[in-house]
C-alpha cells in the first residue's frame, strides 16, 4: 500500500526543524546531512524539497517572517486605536526577536558573509521586511486620518520606528540583552509622542 505524503506539510515541517539546526550549528556548520538527520529523513528525500542548504535557510527565514506578518495583520484587524495598535505591533516584533535571538545571531553572521562576498545586504533585508514596513505605514496613515496621530511625515516616522526595531534586534541578538522591557518602554514612549 502506497504512503500518501502531504508535500506542503512536510516542506513546512522541514523548514521548522531546520531552524534548530541553523541555530545550534550556525549557518556555516549546518549541512544538508545534519538537516536531513534532524528531520528524520534521508538526504535524497530532502533534495526532493530543496536544492541546497541556502534555499532551506532562506525558506526558514521566510516562514518565520510570514508567521510574524500574520500576527501583525491580526493586530491591525482588532478594534483599537492606532497608538495602541502600533504598540502591539512593535511589541510583537520585539517578542519574536527575543524568542528567536539565536536565529538572529545566525542571520547576522550570514549577512556579514554575504557582505564580504560583495552582496547588497541592505537590499536583501529590505525585500524581506517590506510587508512589515507597509503595515506600519498603514496604521500610521489610518491614525492620522482618524485624528489619533498628529499629522506627521509617514515615511520619516516609519523609518524611525523601523530603525528602533533594528536597534532592538541588535540589543537582543548581539548584545544579548536579557530583558526586553527597556526596549518596549522606549518604543512605547516614542509612539506616545505621536499622539
Amino acid at each position: 500500500m502506497a504512503i500518501v505524503v502531504e508535500h506542503d506539510k512536510r516542506k513546512h515541517e522541514i523548514l521548522q526543524k531546520s531552524l534548530d539546526v541553523f541555530v545550534e550549528q550556525g549557518y556555516e556548520d549546518a549541512t544538508f546531512q545534519k538537516i536531513a538527520d534532524h528531520c528524520g529523513i534521508t538526504r535524497t528525500t530532502l533534495y526532493i524539497y530543496f536544492k541546497n542548504k541556502h534555499e532551506i535557510f532562506l525558506g526558514s527565514i521566510k516562514e518565520l517572517l510570514s508567521e510574524l506578518e500574520t500576527n501583525l495583520r491580526d493586530i491591525i484587524k482588532k478594534d483599537m486605536d492606532s497608538i495602541e495598535s502600533l504598540k502591539q505591533i512593535l511589541f510583537t516584533i520585539v517578542d519574536a526577536c527575543e524568542n528567536n535571538k539565536k536565529l538572529f545571531s545566525v542571520l547576522l553572521n550570514y549577512l556579514l558573509q554575504l557582505k564580504k562576498a560583495g552582496v547588497d545586504t541592505n537590499e536583501r533585508v529590505r525585500r524581506r521586511v517590506i510587508k512589515m514596513r507597509h503595515l506600519l505605514s498603514t496604521v500610521l496613515i489610518k491614525g492620522i486620518q482618524k485624528g489619533e496621530i498628529k499629522s506627521v511625515n509617514v515615511k520619516d516616522i516609519n523609518e524611525l520606528l523601523y530603525g528602533m526595531i533594528e536597534a532592538s534586534i541588535f540589543r537582543i541578538a548581539v548584545l544579548n540583552q536579557e530583558s526586553v522591557m527597556e526596549v518596549k518602554l522606549a518604543l512605547g514612549n516614542a509612539i506616545d509622542l505621536l499622539k
